[in-house]
């Protein structure tokens, strides 16, 4: 780890005034490791952890407004969240371990990065070491020869196949979460769906935050009437372990039929997977495996699988019929 310097913000106003060059830090569950590694190498860090965006309260309109410094345990057990967004909180308990998610916070989680091998290789990207696109642009990328079998099949491209690793970011594109955000430009709203971006030509950008800028809240909309949510996550082992393929689905039947539907995976994409494709495949269908299965094929039908990670497509298809059986029963 390379020395850096430190400044713990009082205010917003403050932390914004210090970023110039720096990392914001909160629970540090991703950052510091990344530091460690010599990943990442701020020149300094803001201590945000006294800012006063610590609080879940309801919006006018009946949502859901979440501090970006809301723990992922906070937030997983608070009340409203359990009875009105189950899939959001289904998503955070099921992810990394107890210790870790009381640290941990929402807005770090909405900044989690890959945990591809080759990423997180402290050589990587410099002469002699792995290639990767996502820490020097333009030296390639280790994982479409090498080791790929956790990667993504959904989203990719030939600079970069790193799969985005959290869940609660799942939950979130399936309810439709918006993130505001304050810089040196003021605050802006950025759509969930618009925050992460596809490698393309560019891997190294991740997110749509501008220099500067810090996440504040998340919102999410008013709950569905008479929706039911699930998030279904299978991995190598039942606890602390990566998604091999998840699915978030909010949805809601009337007369047998799927009135209202949100579709959203992990596990499989270089970013939260939200699923058009599968939405438009069961909006008006009758509650049955058939049409399930189909939109199950639909979701998938863009992948591009490697030799090692080929076996996803099926479980991924798999893991989203399970979870619309439960979402609808």
């Amino acid at each position: 780890m390379q020395t850096f310097n430190y400044i713990k913000a009082a205010s917003i106003d403050k932390a914004l005034g210090a970023a110039n060059g720096t990392k914001f830090i909160a629970g540090g569950t991703t950052l510091v490791d990344l530091m460690k590694l010599n990943v990442e190498t701020p020149s300094g860090l803001v201590d945000i952890n006294i800012l006063p965006l610590d609080k879940i309260e309801p919006l006018p309109n009946g949502g859901l407004r979440i501090g970006a410094m809301v723990r992922n345990s906070d937030l997983a057990w608070n009340a409203d969240v359990q009875k009105n967004y189950a899939v959001l909180s289904e998503a955070i308990l099921s992810g990394a371990s107890p210790q870790l998610r009381n640290m941990a916070t929402t807005g770090g989680n909405l900044l989690q990065r890959t945990r591809c091998a080759y990423f997180r290789e402290p050589s990587a990207g410099t002469p002699g070491g792995y290639g990767c696109n996502k820490r020097a642009p333009g030296t390639g990328c280790a994982a479409l020869e090498g080791f790929h079998r956790t990667h993504a099949v959904l989203g990719t491209s030939d600079q970069c196949i790193a799969t985005h690793p959290s869940d609660m970011c799942v939950a979130m594109a399936a309810l439709e979460a918006a993130i505001l955000v304050e810089g040196p430009k003021g605050k802006r709203t950025i759509p969930f769906a618009d925050f992460h971006k596809l490698p393309s030509a560019t891997p190294h950008i991740e997110n749509a935050l501008e220099p500067g800028e810090l996440i504040t809240y998340v919102d999410l909309p008013k709950p569905i009437d008479g929706a039911k949510s699930v998030y279904l996550k299978l991995r190598d082992r039942a606890s602390y372990e990566f998604a091999l393929a998840s699915a978030a689905v909010v949805a809601k039947v009337e007369g047998g039929h799927i009135r209202y539907v949100r579709v959203a995976m992990g596990g499989i994409g270089t970013k939260p997977w939200r699923s058009h494709e599968a939405e438009a495949a069961l909006m008006g269908k009758a509650v049955d495996a058939a049409h399930f299965r189909t939109a199950a094929e639909a979701a998938l039908k863009d992948a591009k699988p490697r030799t090692d990670n080929a076996f996803k497509v099926e479980l991924a298809r798999r893991c989203l019929v399970r979870t619309l059986k439960l979402a609808t029963a």
